[in-house]
């Protein structure tokens, strides 16, 4: 997913690691790394993290104790709940 962490707090897209992590160069700690991204699809909507915080299915995303975190796994069913959301439809929340 493609998350705008400081301009709207949002998720617009899916995206795909494009590089695995390698040592962040802009970071002058060792423990900073960075990956390469490039973009696959945009949602149709963002999804908000007011609404990503509320919903059942996502209450245990590091996104939500970190709101700029860069990189951070998540579930199938985390994915398709986002990707659903972002389409417009409503989702079960239980």
């Amino acid at each position: 997913m493609f998350y705008h962490s400081s301009t709207g707090k949002c998720v617009v897209g899916i995206a795909e690691v494009a590089k695995a992590a390698y040592p962040d160069p802009s970071a002058d700690d060792p423990h900073w790394v960075a990956v390469d991204i490039k973009p696959v699809k945009p949602l149709n909507e963002p999804v908000p993290l007011a609404s990503i915080r509320y919903h059942p299915k996502l209450s245990n995303l590091p996104l939500i104790r970190q709101s700029q975190l860069s990189v951070m796994p998540l579930t199938r069913e985390e994915f398709e709940t986002i990707v659903a959301m972002g389409a417009g439809k409503k989702t079960k929340r239980n």
